[in-house]
């Protein structure tokens, strides 16, 4: 006997449970009916209740015993629903509702938390994976495509297919007769000698070169293609062929598919019955025909439209779509008999001018309609302007006015078309028969002002005719209410910006003042009417602006912030005298702003007129004697000019009489430019006795004593400063630096890290720990600190930035998108990414990217550096002067390398323009 197993005795056994035949190799299961047995009825539920209470059970109450089969609601739903039955309901419904909204923010909270945990604890595929995934943004196309394709790994003893995956020896046979299908033959064989040559016997059987003789009819095809479209190209026969027109022409061909023909036949059928229903109706005409016309069936459509207008004569629309859908000729005569039936329709008065080619021929048409409705403006409107010459536009205009007086469209047009004393009369008469008109007095206003702005006007006339709009505004705002037309001071304000962009900026004011305190209450009118002005000038209407700063200044002259809103204005689109004749008001009204003394004074000194800026300075010390800022500005005004003996006398008077801070520390720092470090030194120790907290004096001693190589002073002066001012992160900076410049980088450690203790999360002394590093060649330690520092200040655009340059370049993008997120529209970070385009090469990308983060703070000096250093590599000369003199309109004072440079004493008296040239080259 074999022992040898048997490998199918696994048939004779029962099988497991839950076994289904099939499922392995993907078969879903299924029962037949040996599975179940014969089909039989079960017990009934009388028996089986008979059966658990002999095994003494407890039969279970169907819930469902007592439902009424033919109403699901219950077997009280038919009863009637009562006042007291709609109360209780209302009250159990309250009383629910309380219940719930006790309940609502425990379980909200309960939720909440149950949803986090399953969320920390299974996380979804999609957040586990999303840093992947931002990582394929980096895969490029040749990447992508190099990708190997998915193997099938399901079954590894799966029969190939014969198709694929095997490779048969090819017969020689096969080859050498592919070699010599395509040769020549050089020699005859003995054969064809015997039959004279190349001639081939009727029984021949060697093999037929198809692809040749394929070739060949091709050829032969398109010859004949070409023959016929040079030979008949013009013709118009059958046999014209444009050969490369040929098959954008079948493109062109429109193919119904079947459903589209089954809804064309559904909807014929359905219009059909509508129209013989009801053959009064004449949208059921019109859709029929425009089945037809959708079908292609253009002679059905026209026949079904004439029906149409037969059945309904007094229907215009019907009429038109006749006209459409008929040729030009055709439509005329129908539009003809259209006027017959309906001589008072507009719509085909004007379809039928339109199909007059000839202007005479649509001026005769326009004129009969004319004489058929005389009260149409728009047919009155459409027959002047197909006059030839401005006299018989006004004729017409004239018998339209009088025909129409109501139309103020009408009015307006013959009041341009007047001479100006003639159009005063015409707009009188237009306010007598239309006193509802608004249009009418504005248009009466705008008139005055064209009269009075002429060149040969004298002046005193023109200001008062320029004066006079405003009476007659307000006389507008006056008897419009009398004939209660109220408009809304919204409305009066659009009506104001529409006058200036036609050119009417005093009708604008006048609009203004006298509408501007409508609808208003007393105490909002300051903010309210700073917000107009404000929203005016975004919208790019100066005029209208000016004319509500100008009105609120009158009401509230002793508000500075109106005074500076209005200089800005003028500043940025009013010429250098209406500013300054602005400013020359502002402080006569407002003695006390210095803001707008030094705002006066500078713009006398832009202009080259420094003794008149001298003037101004005086007359605001004599308004503030004690004013910083006033003394601080009389010496920049003599510094700037080469006065350094005025400047110093000043400065002496200055810390006698105010003696501040900044004033002393001015002094130090004239001393010092001057080079008169022992100066300096002395004024720096005097102002320590009185203002012995201030963290700048014992810089400007610190780097004074730097600068003559005295270590050991410096660093006392920085320990000294450190202890009376440790939140002034710049002096540790300094002390820092002053030992790593010493050789004592443990020192510097120290230093900042003291610094950090006293000033927890600041992003300078983080930064300057991170360029210490790097500066030591200690990368790692560098990578750490920036690590640590992002964690510290995780909202700082200092440290992002330099996060995202210390990034390899693949990365770099991932690292921006997250700053983005995460910082919104920083500077610091857009500047950042407008380098990173600019390392990669994208040109207009890194442009784009730093006029956004120059928008975004014009007062950052590296900003400007850094775009101009871009601009001097790859703009033009173009772009480069326009970075140049926005970076000077912004002025700006701060950045990282921007102070370092501008305070540098070398670059004493350097303009804006000179300093951004040397920033530019010290970054990198």
């Amino acid at each position: 006997m074999s022992k040898k197993p048997n490998k199918l005795a696994f048939l004779t056994q029962v099988a497991p449970a839950g076994y289904v035949p099939g499922l392995g190799r993907g078969a879903s299961g299924f029962t037949t009916r040996s599975d179940i047995g014969p089909a039989r009825e079960g017990p009934s539920a009388e028996v089986i209740a008979e059966a658990q209470a002999r095994r003494g059970e407890e039969v279970e109450p169907d819930p469902d015993q007592f439902q009424d089969p033919d109403n699901e609601t219950g077997l009280f739903a038919g009863m009637v629903y009562e006042a007291d039955d709609e109360e209780a309901d209302r009250i159990y419904e309250s009383v629910d509702a309380k219940m719930d909204e006790r309940r609502k923010v425990r379980r909200e909270a309960k939720e909440a938390q149950m949803l986090a945990t399953a969320r920390a604890e299974r996380p979804k595929i999609q957040a586990q994976f999303a840093d992947l995934k931002r990582g394929l943004s980096l895969v490029s196309d040749a990447e992508w495509e190099n990708l190997p394709e998915v193997g099938n790994l399901t079954g590894k003893r799966r029969k190939l297919n014969p198709r694929e995956g095997r490779a048969y020896v090819v017969p020689d046979s096969v080859v050498i007769g592919d070699r010599g299908r395509l040769g020549y033959e050089n020699a005859l064989d003995p054969h064809q000698q015997q039959s004279g040559g190349f001639e081939t016997p009727a029984d021949s059987t060697g093999p037929i070169d198809i692809v040749g003789i394929s070739q060949a009819r091709d050829k032969v095809l398109s010859l004949k293609l070409d023959q016929a479209s040079r030979d008949s190209a013009n013709s118009g026969t059958s046999t014209s062929v444009d050969p490369k027109g040929y098959l954008t022409s079948l493109n062109s061909v429109v193919h119904k598919t079947e459903a589209e023909i089954g809804d064309i036949k559904q909807a014929r059928a359905l219009l059909d019955s509508l129209v013989k229903n009801n053959r009064k109706h004449a949208p059921g005409w019109i859709a029929a025909a425009c089945v037809e016309e959708h079908a292609g069936r253009m002679v059905a459509a026209r026949k079904i439209i004439r029906a149409g207008c037969e059945e309904c004569p007094k229907n215009e629309d019907i009429w038109l779509e006749a006209a459409r859908l008929h040729t030009p000729d055709d439509a005329k005569v129908i539009l003809a008999k259209a006027v017959q039936h309906l001589d008072q329709s507009v719509k085909i008065w004007m379809a039928a001018a339109e199909l007059e080619g000839d202007p005479k021929a649509k001026r005769k048409v326009l004129r009969t309609a004319v004489e058929h409705i005389p009260k149409s403006v728009k047919l009155w409107k459409e027959v002047v302007n197909m006059e030839a010459t401005p006299e018989d536009a006004r004729l017409l205009l004239q018998q339209a006015v009088k025909v129409i007086p109501q139309s103020v469209e009408l009015w307006l047009a013959l009041a341009r078309l007047e001479t100006p004393e003639q159009a005063k009369s015409v707009l009188n008469s237009a306010r007598q028969k239309v006193p509802t008109s608004h249009e009418i007095w504005i248009a009466a206003s705008r008139l005055t002002e064209q009269e009075a702005i002429r060149p040969d006007r004298d002046p005193e006339a023109r200001k008062k005719e320029l004066a006079s709009t405003d009476g007659i505004i307000k006389a507008a705002v006056a008897a419009l209410k009398r004939h209660q037309v109220l408009l809304t001071r919204e409305q009066w304000m659009k009506e104001a910006e529409q006058c200036e962009r036609d050119g009417s900026p005093r009708t604008c004011e006048a609009i203004v003042k006298a509408t501007i305190s409508m609808e208003i209450e007393e105490e909002d009118r300051y903010d309210t009417w700073m917000a107009d002005a404000e929203s005016c000038l975004a919208r790019g209407q100066v005029g209208t602006s000016r004319a509500i700063l100008a009105y609120a200044l009158k009401v509230f002259p002793d508000k500075r912030a109106l005074w500076r809103a209005a200089a800005d204005l003028e500043r940025e689109h009013g010429t250098r005298q209406s500013l300054d004749d602005l400013l020359t008001q502002a402080v006569q009204h407002c003695p006390q702003a210095e803001a707008l003394w030094l705002m006066l004074a500078k713009e006398k000194w832009l202009a080259g007129d420094v003794p008149g800026a001298r003037v101004v300075l005086n007359q605001a010390f004599n308004a503030n004697l004690e004013s910083e800022q006033i003394w601080l500005a009389a010496v920049k005004l003599e510094v700037e000019n080469g006065e350094l003996q005025a400047a110093k006398e000043i400065l002496n008077r200055a810390t006698t009489v105010a003696g501040t801070e900044r004033i002393w520390m001015k002094a130090a720092v004239f001393e010092r430019q001057q080079g008169n470090l022992q100066a300096a030194l002395d004024a720096i120790n005097k102002a320590l006795e009185t203002y012995p907290k201030f963290a700048k004096f014992y810089m400007i001693k610190g780097q004074i004593q730097h600068s003559e190589n005295d270590i050991l002073s410096a660093r006392v002066t920085y320990a000294a400063g450190i202890k009376a001012c440790p939140k002034n992160v710049h002096l540790w900076i300094l002390a820092s630096r002053l030992e790593e410049e010493d050789d004592k980088r443990i020192m510097a450690r120290a230093l900042l890290n003291k610094a950090r203790l006293a000033n927890p999360a600041n992003e300078l002394l983080w930064a300057e720990a991170v360029h210490l590093e790097e500066r030591a060649g200690s990368a790692n330690q560098a990578k750490t600190n920036l690590a640590k520092a992002l964690q510290e200040c995780p909202t700082s655009g200092l440290l992002w930035s330099i996060s995202i340059m210390a990034e390899p370049r693949p990365s770099r993008r991932n690292k921006s998108m997250d700053a983005l997120r995460k910082l919104g529209e920083n500077p610091m970070v857009l500047t950042t990414i407008a380098r990173m385009f600019w390392s990669e090469r994208s040109v207009e990308k890194a442009r784009s990217w730093f006029t956004r983060a120059a928008n975004a703070d014009k007062d950052l000096g590296d900003t400007w550096a850094w775009w101009l250093k871009f601009e001097l590599e790859y703009g033009t000369p173009e772009h480069q002067n326009a970075v140049i003199d926005k970076c000077v309109t912004a002025e700006p004072h701060h950045g990282i390398v921007w102070p370092t440079v501008s305070k540098d004493m070398k670059n004493t008296r350097k303009t804006v323009r000179e300093i951004v040239f040397l920033v530019a080259q010290k970054l990198q």
